[in-house]
């Protein structure tokens, strides 16, 4: 995704050319410096890319680089038996049921913090489909779970959204939206590897290849492009228009580029530039922080931290870190895949010599005298059915060795690997272990064994859910930033039903997103049923008639999988938010009553809303005057009766 947004911040510093090229050449120094030291971790990050791929037989030497390891004997096995690949599937299938609903909290009972928080979770609703958040969260969590950490970046597209106007050459104006996008750990680029929390980075360095065509689109400047390793951003020291402090960077030879996940090896791109954005935190001599990006040792902006994304305005890193098993110093976070590689490396020996010693068993190997037969000839068909064995008068006859059998210690040792497996990936699937809890039959026990085989990813779920709530505020405080004009939105509500509002960014007075009660639910489907009978059973969704309101009953169909069958209206909540509207606009006028209200609920926030605020005395006698004519109808409506 690229970084429209810049567009409206101006372009460089009024500065000379020789102050330029002096601060480009000291950003691309600082991203070398960078480089080199995270090389290690880059390293490993491959290592575990290329197995969960299958290509297992590689490995670092002492220089940090990747080579293939060769075999001991031409004749020895060197097949792959991946038990990593189905271990990360399963662990990015249970952690697809987080996906947080995210809700904004109200800064206190006033109606007006109510409306703003209600108006701040739609505009959050809205934003995620268009952000597609499911997908970038997913994106991401592949990335933490094989290198341990991910990264998202939220930025305002000024050319997204629906189209609001055309300039005078023809061009669309779009009033512009917030994105999400993930960013694998080798574009990200820290200060110091061992300051852990992002916040406290003095900077961050975000490298990302793009296209020449796309940097000359976004900054107006025109760079010859060059050979770009995917992952490592290495370069082609040849390349025209490479400048002099990037000539040299990390060069490429055979496994030591990047490994890819599916193909196992690295992606060249062709025709393509450096960009390398530095963000520097906000201080005491730069209030408003910096950001400066260079590419092909152009200078191509200058300035202030781009968004106010921070608390009370302050403008922070675009960035948010997710990270699957955090580690204690260090600013990136491990993986499983970490762990499991020396397993993998014995399983896959000890499967291949127990394969080779079941061929000597199935094949043979056989004994001849010397000189008693054409050796070439039996190499080449072995003892073959029917064969006729011409051996020398007088000689031993070849014969078949007796192989033995497979050793108990190789069935052992690949029962214990695969327990281990699953001890140290923290995924043991039930439906693989299901004899060790035959004797297990009341549905707690199961409950409790099914709480356990999840209790290891608790850690990770959690990195998730930080991560959105952060998300979730980088989002409304850009729309609070760049919002300026009335605009509408819609995301589909309860029901599957299109809501539309209309707000501008002053609107938006909260930002304490937090999560919905039911997205700290780590269950599937059939448990979150299960969970929902026994609540039924025990009333607790039941008012004081023992009735199941409306609403409660359309979200447990939700909640259920059926919502198709929700379809009737909630008169009460409908009523409520009414009632609430109506407070508002009593602030500064009167308001007129309606027939059709529910003048029961409209007595009961009216109510609520002269206990809770404080109310000019105009106001306060507005509300009064309008609860009177609800009391007055109903007394009415109850007479006829």
């Amino acid at each position: 995704m690229s970084d429209k947004n810049l567009n409206g911040y101006g372009a460089l510093n009024e500065c000379g050319n020789n102050a330029e090229e002096k601060l480009a050449e000291e950003v691309e120094k600082d991203f070398l410096r960078r480089q080199q030291e995270r090389k290690p971790l880059e390293r490993s990050w491959q290592l575990n890319m290329s197995f969960v791929s299958g290509n297992q037989y590689c490995d670092i030497d002492a220089s940090g680089e990747m080579f293939e390891e060769d075999k001991g004997y031409y004749w020895q096995s060197k097949r792959v038996f991946n038990h990593i690949a189905p271990i990360i599937d399963t662990r990015l299938s249970k952690l697809s049921r987080i996906r947080p609903s995210l809700t904004v909290r109200a800064a206190s009972d006033d109606e007006s913090d109510r409306h703003s928080a209600a108006l701040a979770s739609n505009i959050l609703a809205a934003a995620q489909e268009d952000a597609d958040l499911d997908g970038v969260i997913s994106a991401a969590t592949m990335w933490s779970e094989i290198c341990g950490t991910a990264f998202y970046k939220t930025v305002w597209n000024a050319a997204g959204g629906k189209a609001v106007g055309v300039t005078e050459d023809g061009k669309k104006v779009r009033e512009g939206r917030a994105e999400v996008a993930a960013v694998s750990p080798f574009e990200i680029y820290p200060y110091s590897l061992a300051v852990e929390a992002l916040a406290d980075q003095p900077s961050i360095i975000h490298a990302k290849a793009l296209p020449v065509q796309d940097i000359y689109t976004m900054y107006g400047v025109k760079l010859e492009g060059r050979d770009i390793e995917e992952f490592t951003l290495a370069m082609n020291a040849g390349s025209e228009g490479q400048s002099a402090g990037l000539a040299g960077v990390v060069g490429t030879a055979g496994l030591a580029g990047a490994v890819g996940i599916g193909a196992g090896k690295s992606a060249t791109k062709r025709g393509y530039e450096l960009v390398i954005e530095r963000y520097e935190r906000p201080t005491a001599d730069m209030p408003e922080g910096r950001l400066t990006v260079v590419a092909g040792g152009r200078l191509l902006y200058n300035g202030e931290l781009p968004y106010k994304n921070g608390e009370d305005g302050a403008r922070e890193y675009p960035f948010v870190k997710q990270v699957a098993l955090p580690l204690a110093g260090s600013f990136f976070g491990a993986s499983v895949v970490d762990r499991l590689i020396p397993l993998q490396r014995a399983f896959n020996a000890l499967k291949n010599r127990k394969h080779e010693f079941l061929n000597r068993i199935a094949m043979g190997t056989v004994a001849v005298e010397d000189g008693s037969v054409d050796i070439d000839e039996l190499a080449e068909d072995g003892l073959m059915p029917g064969k006729i064995i011409v051996y020398r008068q007088g000689g031993t006859p070849p014969a078949l060795m007796n192989a033995g059998n497979v050793p108990d210690e190789f069935w052992k040792e690949e029962e214990a690997l695969i327990s281990e497996f699953a001890k140290i990936a923290g995924t043991g699937d039930l439906s693989e272990n299901a004899d060790s809890f035959s004797g297990v039959t009341s549905a707690t026990g199961l409950q409790l064994i099914i709480d356990q085989d999840d209790l290891r990813l608790n850690v990770t779920y959690g990195g998730i859910k930080r991560a959105v709530k952060t998300i979730g505020r980088h989002i409304l405080r850009l729309y609070r930033q760049f919002a300026a004009d009335l605009r509408l939105m819609k995301y589909a509500g309860e029901n599957n039903a299109l809501n539309l509002f209309y707000f501008k960014g002053s609107d938006i007075s909260s930002d304490d997103v937090v999560l919905e009660a039911d997205s700290d639910l780590n269950m599937s489907p059939a448990q979150r049923r299960t969970v929902i009978y026994e609540i039924l059973d025990k009333g607790l969704f039941s008012d004081a008639e023992g009735k199941i309101s409306v609403s409660a009953k359309n979200k447990l169909l939700e909640l259920l999988g059926y919502s198709s069958l929700s379809g009737e209206r909630d008169l009460g909540e409908l009523n409520r938010s009414r009632a609430g509207q109506e407070n508002l606009k009593m602030r500064s006028e009167a308001c007129g009553v309606k027939t059709y209200d529910d003048h029961n609920t409209h007595i009961s926030e009216h109510t609520a809303f002269l206990l809770t605020e404080e109310l000019a005395e105009d106001a306060e006698k507005r509300i009064c005057e309008h609860m009177l004519i609800h009391k007055n109808m109903l007394k009415e409506i109850e007479n006829d009766g």
